[in-house]
């Protein structure tokens, strides 16, 4: 059981304090904080006291990846830590984009491999070849788009709003009543070939704003779709917000976003899990190099509800939120007493103390994590118990 500390990630979206707020830290600089980053990421490595000294995660994974991750972890996903465990806090909305799924992650990798484009510039799409789903745990009200809405709600929705843009893309999805032609509608808005111009944007989201005035049916996607645009003016991100299904999060409840959904965070703080990959193709509502090619082509072309997960429940004390991946599972566990209570999962963990205090005991020894502190448990610590009052995160391979 080693102590842990994330590396921070700056991007203008990002809350000044939230985070800081929740991890118990200082709030002096006044800087925006968008991510805490609690993993071995190669390029955003937490680091890790261990007998030795400091070292990232990354590291010590590198030196011994089956005392740390285990022989079965190693066989399944190579000597890497296969998880990302975040705290983002978004006072603003944050960037459209798709992550790629396995196939789309690994060509787009090689080729740019080949083609000798460095990992770390910002023109790099595919920084690595591994698709990237995510579970976004709620730690307050949280607002996102999540994937394409049904064909019927998005025609609804551009019904009535007496503008061009709007007329055009019902006649697409109308021409294709399913999903191909939602996604039609929504690709004509970013194809270079058929991408609308700012004014006409900016007509349709003056459109929004108007039928918000006058009583909307709608009204939580025009207050979204008026907000994209006065944040991103004339950016066609903001109007395919009416494309989108809207998900309103409230504290503990979580989602799902399957690599390959079009999603965006629009306000809120929460804990998110990812299989470890940094790739995101953007597609708007950024001053960041766009991807739109590459999104468009890793795109999942299926218009469903946003997928909720409701957590199973242990012990009394502990929520397991089952994704429908392998590379990671998310409990929060919220111990009340002094009787020691089991932790689900083995393998390499990370856990992180929200609330409380909360003392993990395991055959290593026990380690005390008060709120904001975290800790990495290793394939060789084997099961743990927790006594304390508190919320614990842990993220575990299942």
């Amino acid at each position: 059981m080693l102590p842990l500390t994330p590396t921070s990630r700056r991007y203008p979206w990002g809350s000044p304090t939230a985070i800081p707020r929740a991890l118990g830290l200082e709030t002096d600089d006044g800087r925006a904080l968008a991510e805490a980053w609690y993993g071995a990421y190669p390029t955003g490595s937490s680091v890790v006291e261990g007998p030795d000294g400091a070292t990232t995660l990354h590291a010590l994974v590198a030196q011994d990846p089956e005392g740390v991750l285990g022989a079965d972890v190693v066989a399944r996903f190579g000597p890497r830590l296969p998880f990302l465990l975040k705290l983002v806090a978004a006072d603003s909305p944050l960037p459209l984009e798709v992550h790629p799924g396995r196939a789309c992650a690994e060509a787009g990798f090689a080729a740019e491999e080949a083609a000798g484009v460095p990992r770390e510039v910002p023109a790099r799409r595919f920084p690595d070849p591994y698709h990237r789903p995510v579970l976004v745990y709620a730690l307050g009200g949280v607002e996102a788009l999540s994937g394409f809405r049904a064909p019927r709600r998005a025609t609804e929705l551009l019904d009535g709003l007496g503008v061009p843009l709007a007329r055009s893309l019902r006649a697409v999805i109308l021409e294709r009543p399913d999903a191909d032609g939602v996604v039609a509608a929504f690709a004509s808005l970013f194809d270079p070939a058929t991408r609308p111009d700012a004014a006409v944007v900016r007509e349709l989201t003056t459109a929004c704003a108007q039928r918000l005035w006058d009583g909307s049916p709608s009204p939580r996607v025009d207050r979204t779709v008026v907000a994209l645009g006065e944040e991103h003016p004339g950016d066609p991100a903001a109007v395919a917000a009416l494309l989108l299904n809207p998900v309103t999060l409230r504290a503990g409840e979580a989602l799902f976003i399957p690599a390959g959904t079009v999603h965006a965070y629009v306000s809120g703080l929460s804990v998110q899990v990812s299989a470890a990959s940094d790739s995101a193709l953007r597609l708007g509502l950024t001053v960041q190099p766009l991807n739109v090619e590459a999104a468009l082509r890793c795109l999942d072309r299926v218009a469903a509800p946003a997928i909720r997960i409701a957590p199973e429940t242990f012990y009394g004390t502990t929520s397991v939120y089952y994704a429908p991946v392998d590379d990671f599972e998310l409990s929060v566990t919220t111990p009340s007493s002094n009787a020691p209570l089991p932790l689900p999962g083995r393998g390499p963990r990370i856990l992180l103390c929200l609330d409380g205090m909360v003392a993990v005991s395991g055959e290593s020894g026990t380690v005390t994590l008060g709120r904001g502190q975290s800790l990495v448990l290793t394939a060789a610590d084997g099961p743990v118990e927790v006594v304390g009052t508190g919320r614990l995160v842990q993220v575990a391979v299942p």
